[in-house]
């Protein structure tokens, strides 16, 4: 397995708030520098995923936690960042799951440390998302650009290299499948990589990339959930009146 480092849609979130109490408790927070009018830095020092990434790996101790109704999770530590992958069941149809997931304008409501989250471009398969978070005093603001393969579910992303945002680089997938032996319910993968820049320090990025992936298995399937039970209550509409 390549180490590649987590990006950020919501699970990288977790990451942010060790990081930013860190840089407030020793003075040194970073400069706002994320600007939407200037390009990043570069055009991608993260190896991007392919449209349809292969499938991760479940060793029969992987399978044997996952059948358990646990998330199977892994971490490594890059020079400038960490990569994060996970695997979990969610108790909700693959449809409800994806919505879930691009439900963007609800991550505020889903992630405390999330402020702002805002789609600025879509068409077709792309999605683009200004993402703005706030936690110890410290802003963050990066731009994200997606690819989904709707019919697939199945989604790739990386930063939007014509935007510069704080993060120096994020790329990562998300699919989401029915379990083979119970189509009601859900298999997702979530594998995120993120290069991050000078200000953090070396030895809090094991720390981030474990908190990262926690997070994303966490308010996935809890509002996944919800949104299904939701969908269950709601009354069905009256029948039209005979003529």
């Amino acid at each position: 397995m390549r180490t590649r480092q987590p990006a950020l849609t919501a699970p990288f979130v977790a990451m942010l708030s060790a990081t930013m109490l860190l840089a407030t408790l020793s003075g040194s927070a970073p400069a706002v520098a994320a600007d939407a009018s200037t390009p990043h830095e570069h055009r991608g020092r993260l190896k991007p995923y392919p449209s349809n990434p292969p499938p991760l790996q479940l060793s029969a101790a992987d399978q044997a936690i996952l059948a358990s109704g646990k998330p199977v999770m892994r971490q490594t530590e890059g020079e400038a960042g960490g990569r994060g992958l996970a695997v979990f069941v969610v108790d909700a149809p693959v449809e409800v799951v994806w919505q879930t997931i691009q439900d963007y304008p609800s991550y505020p409501r889903f992630i405390p440390e999330v402020k702002s989250c805002a789609i600025y471009h879509k068409a077709g398969r792309r999605t683009d998302v200004a993402f703005g978070l706030k936690s110890f005093g410290v802003a963050i603001d990066y731009f994200i650009r997606h690819d989904f393969d709707h019919a697939a579910h199945i989604g790739t992303w990386t930063l939007d290299y014509d935007r510069k945002s704080d993060l120096d680089d994020s790329v990562g997938f998300w699919r989401v499948t029915p379990l083979p032996d119970d189509p009601a319910r859900s298999r997702v993968e979530y594998s995120v990589d993120i290069a991050l820049k000078g200000w953090v320090p070396v030895f809090v990025r094991g720390i981030l990339v474990d908190n990262g992936v926690k997070a994303a298995t966490s308010w996935v399937k809890v509002h996944s959930e919800k949104r299904l039970a939701a969908s269950r209550s709601t009354p069905a509409p009256a029948p039209a009146p005979a003529p």
